[in-house]
């Protein structure tokens, strides 16, 4: 039997704004992280570790967050 979609997910998609305008949609953060007393506040730590590991890479800077949400 099929499955239904998005019923055992391991991530959340969260849309990002950054404070130069860009915006980045669906990022992946796992489901493990997420809940609790701080909500969705881990995501946002996830990300900015990504994101600095993505500057890192390829050397070129990143904008800070501006805003996290659910997609």
């Amino acid at each position: 039997m099929a499955r239904k979609p998005g019923s055992k997910s391991e991530f959340v998609l969260f849309d990002v704004m950054y404070e130069d305008g860009a915006t980045r949609s669906n990022r992946r953060v796992p489901k493990e992280i997420l809940g609790g007393l701080d909500g969705d506040e881990p995501a946002r730590a996830f990300l900015e570790t990504q994101d600095r590991e993505i500057a890192q890479r390829s050397g070129r800077p990143m904008a800070a967050i501006k805003v996290v949400r659910r997609s």
